[in-house]
């Protein structure tokens, strides 16, 4: 079961909570991230740090917010702010170097209300990465009073995946493509996410994660009420999908083509087809799903181990970089309830939450 946090008060107060309930959990996540740097991405700790300083400034900039939060995080955990800051752009460092290669995981979807068992508008993902990063769920009051739950990293600040009380529901899955450069310093994957959390109405929402400059390439599934959006950024270009039915996506972009987006040549890109395909399949065998056909379709092993629901494969374990379903999510934004898993959802059952 995911650890679960009440946060309230301005950004560093939040912060500075977080970073005081998962100080251990804050310090593992650095310990990992660093050392895939390293392994994986091939920079030195010096050099990750160099980065997280240069994004630091530019988030100062960006959302003094936001910066805050950043602040409160490392003086609750005892670490320094340039590694919370580097952890925060972890999106950014590690996508630039993964170059040519697909990242590895996350399948998301969208079901429309008038083809779901109740009415409403369901969104959910499994969200793979690497195996041994720890989660943890957090319910957020703002100042304002908007309220957020959401799904995060220990350490990083203000939430990825879920839900607010304006029953604005979000989901994420990594791209890449060409322009992709962390040097550009535009604003970072996860503050993107921060601000998109917070939003009353999906068009702000949408206008939050399409500002630029976009230095990073992402998708990003939002929802509100009846209509469902899907939006795919790259520095060049953004990409709006809407569906009658659903929407489905994980980590390729459904017709770069046709929006200005140039993608170089990906290795193992065949599986993000598959877990879309699949995904897709599995929620069109029934009529109207409600959320046990939902966590069925998430819990889906055809092509293990790079299944819907991912484990690691025993090459990435001789490599030392596993990876895994992390963390499964559904959300029903009409009755502002969210289930999640803590691992592959065919092995760990759904804890029930409410906005």
């Amino acid at each position: 079961m995911l650890p679960y946090l009440q946060l309230s008060g301005s950004p560093y107060d939040q912060g500075l909570k977080q970073g005081i309930a998962w100080a251990d959990r804050i310090d593992h996540n650095l310990g990992l991230y660093f050392h895939r740097f390293e392994v994986e991405c091939k920079l030195s700790p010096r050099e990750a740090r160099e980065r997280g300083a240069r994004y630091l400034e530019a988030i100062r900039q960006q959302s003094p917010a936001y910066a805050q939060g950043l602040e409160g995080i490392a003086a609750g955990s005892g670490q320094p702010l340039i590694d919370i800051a580097t952890l925060n752009v972890r999106y950014e460092i590690v996508y630039h170097q993964f170059g040519h290669e697909a990242p590895n995981g996350c399948t998301a979807f969208a079901l429309m209300p008038a083809h779901s068992a109740d009415g409403h508008l369901w969104m959910g993902q499994n969200w793979d990465w690497m195996e041994g990063v720890q989660g943890a769920l957090q319910h957020i009051t703002e100042p304002d009073g908007t309220r957020v739950l959401a799904f995060t990293e220990a350490g990083i600040f203000g939430g990825k995946i879920g839900l607010n009380a304006h029953g604005l529901g979000l989901c994420i899955n990594g791209l890449v493509s060409k322009g992709d450069h962390w040097a550009g310093l535009g604003k970072p994957f996860h503050l993107r996410t921060y601000e998109a959390l917070r939003q009353k109405t999906l068009d702000d929402a949408k206008t939050a994660i399409v500002e630029n400059p976009r230095t990073a390439s992402g998708n990003f599934l939002v929802g509100q009420g009846g209509k469902a959006l899907d939006i795919e950024v790259s520095p060049s270009g953004v990409a709006l999908w809407e569906g009658e039915r659903q929407l489905v996506h994980a980590n390729h972009y459904l017709a770069p083509e046709r929006f200005g987006i140039e993608v170089p040549p990906i290795e193992w890109l065949d599986r993000s087809h598959h877990r879309a395909e699949r995904l897709d399949l599995r929620l069109r065998e029934v009529n109207k799903p409600g959320l046990k056909e939902l966590q069925a379709a998430l819990s889906d092993r055809e092509g293990a181990p790079y299944a819907v629901c991912r484990t690691a494969s025993p090459e990435e374990y001789a490599l030392g970089e596993p990876y895994r379903t992390i963390v499964s999510v559904i959300m029903n934004l009409g009755t502002l309830e969210l289930w999640v898993s803590d691992g592959p959802p065919h092995e760990n059952p759904y804890t029930h939450y409410r906005v």
